[in-house]
């Protein structure tokens, strides 16, 4: 039954465009005589459009629905990937500035905690010596006078250090003068002139703690004690040196 309705429609359509196109070309052809112009040619034209209505009258009414269709779907199909496109290329461009952004903020933080760490060794550091330096005033202060004698023994000499130096850093000024002098006040050097218990060199320098430098193992120790001090730090940074290089 819709094929033969199909066929009708089909007869109907076809009839109407050969008709409407035989009506054409015979009002053509009588305007074209009127006019002088060329016959032939408007009869071709008509001809061509009456034969593109039949072609287009061949196509069954719903084959041209599911091409209409068929056409709107692929119009979708590429916009939503279009969009899928560039939602996907805004994503990861948002990626990226947001890892860029992290990546700063990271450095941002490393740098300030280095920055916080330095800002507190520095601080340590200084409360350290100001520590060492309340130290060895209270020493110099608790040392007092050591009467002169003609000579001292070892454990004299290393009873005036322990009261001069003091018990937190005596161990480290201790392994330097065995080191140097082996605890002997006369102990000269021959070739360098270094003198003493700490070998000051030269030995005249330690005239700055007493006049009595070369015989006296307390002025020594008092010299030996502010060199450390103020070259090192104090006694076990001087030790410290001492290990790594030999000398101090």
């Amino acid at each position: 039954m819709l094929e033969g309705n199909r066929v009708t429609a089909r007869i109907s359509v076809r009839g109407f465009a050969v008709a409407s196109a035989t009506a054409v070309t015979t009002v053509g052809a009588v305007v074209g005589v009127a006019s002088g112009s060329d016959q032939g040619q408007t009869t071709t034209d008509v001809e061509a459009t009456a034969a593109d209505a039949t072609l287009l009258a061949d196509i069954p009414a719903g084959q041209q629905t599911q091409a209409q269709t068929a056409s709107l779907t692929q119009q979708a199909d590429s916009a939503s990937t279009a969009a899928q496109a560039e939602a996907k290329k805004t994503a990861e461009e948002a990626a990226r500035k947001q890892a860029a952004e992290d990546a700063a903020a990271k450095r941002k933080a490393a740098e300030e905690k280095k920055r916080k760490a330095a800002e507190k060794k520095a601080k340590e550091r200084e409360e350290e010596l100001a520590s060492q330096s309340a130290s060895r005033s209270d020493d110099r202060s608790d040392a007092g006078d050591f009467e002169q004698q003609s000579s001292y023994s070892v454990a004299e000499i290393k009873s005036m250090a322990q009261q001069i130096v003091g018990g937190g850093q005596y161990q480290c000024f201790s392994q330097i003068v065995d080191r140097e002098s082996g605890w002997n006040y006369q102990a000269s050097n021959p070739s360098s002139g270094a003198y003493g218990l700490v070998q000051a060199l030269p030995g005249s320098k330690m005239a700055s703690a007493g006049a009595d430098w070369r015989t006296n193992p307390a002025t020594q120790i008092k010299w030996g004690l502010n060199y450390m001090n103020d070259r090192y730090g104090s006694p076990c940074d001087a030790w410290s040196f001492w290990q790594a290089n030999n000398y101090y």
